[in-house]
């Protein structure tokens, strides 16, 4: 199995470390349906890349199913950065919801606690704000922590802890404190074994789905039939391209209670489009896209990581089973 004959492989650096990551890499081809992106994050090995190759083929070779709306909502993402930085990224987005990066390495409370409340100023009390913590407490580090933050009246704490049963205990137990702040699960959904754990033992409020690790579209759509919670569509830190396979999978839901994590190309310091995907006055269209052939070369990444990618490509889609009769 080789690689598609007009792929292009980018690295992109990020204008802020965020989830640890200072440069963005992946993969771009254009095949009959429109142009796909495989970019999963380098810690994902082995089967774990599957689904991420399969959302990819998804966008080239079938397309998605038809919107029901042209318009979705989406949150402006906030770095772990400073409270005055913090204040003047939601302040400039024009969104009315924000995401906050909590739990960093090397921070603490008192930090998460200064970002949030700048935002809140940013936003003002009809903003709405979440949190995001990528797993990184403990069931008491995240109760402490949510009491706190309780204060801003937040939409929703996503993946607090890392474990599926570790969620379950920790809404239970903000429940019996009377601590008002609903749980949504993303990791435990996107990089678990069963993806509808979450829903079984009642351990979230809120089911984030990403089109990438998931799968694609079509798979999407089905664990937000299947899983009965409300759904959150989010980005995997993509370029416009894999942006727009979310925003396929957003325009397709029949409901969308909630703002959209898809707002994250401001995040990369380029992109490959002509028109990137940020978002104006909250929203971000659901429409094509066009390639910019300067872009590509601009955002092309060295002899060394093309390489790396394409090996890896070839040894996904092995996994895969392309090509087999």
């Amino acid at each position: 199995m080789s690689v598609p004959t007009s792929f292009h492989t980018y690295s992109i650096p990020m204008r802020t470390r965020f989830r640890g990551i200072t440069v963005r890499e992946g993969m771009l081809w254009q095949g009959p349906a429109g142009w796909a992106e495989w970019s999963p994050f380098l810690d994902y090995q082995g089967e774990e890349l599957v689904p991420w190759w399969r959302a990819a083929q998804e966008a080239a070779e079938v397309g998605w199913p038809d919107p029901v709306r042209r318009s979705v909502p989406v949150n402006c993402t906030i770095p772990a950065v400073d409270p005055e930085r913090a204040h003047a990224i939601a302040a400039a987005s024009g969104c009315g919801t924000a995401k906050i990066k909590v739990c960093e390495p090397g921070q603490t409370v008192a930090d998460d606690l200064a970002r949030v409340e700048a935002v809140r100023d940013a936003l003002g009390a009809g903003g709405k704000l979440r949190v995001d913590a990528n797993g990184g407490w403990t069931v008491e580090e995240a109760t402490q922590a949510l009491r706190q933050l309780s204060r801003f009246e937040l939409e929703y704490a996503e993946q607090p802890c890392a474990s599926v049963e570790e969620l379950a205990t920790l809404r239970t137990g903000l429940a019996r404190r009377g601590i008002e702040v609903p749980i949504a699960a993303d990791e435990s959904i996107r990089r678990a074994a069963d993806p509808y754990r979450v829903a079984e033992l009642e351990a979230a409020d809120v089911a984030v789905l990403k089109v990438q690790p998931l799968g694609g579209v079509r798979a999407c759509l089905e664990i937000a039939e299947r899983i009965g919670l409300p759904v959150v569509v989010s980005s995997a830190l993509e370029t416009s391209v894999g942006i727009r396979a979310g925003l396929a999978l957003a325009g397709a839901l029949p409901e969308l209670p909630y703002a959209c994590g898809l707002n994250t190309v401001a995040l990369l310091a380029d992109d490959v489009v002509g028109a990137p995907l940020i978002a104006v006055a909250g929203a971000l269209p659901v429409t094509d896209l066009v390639v910019d052939s300067a872009a590509l070369r601009r955002c092309r990444s060295d002899d060394t990581r093309a390489a790396a990618w394409e090996s890896r490509w070839v040894q996904t889609a092995e996994l895969a089973g392309a090509g087999r009769g």
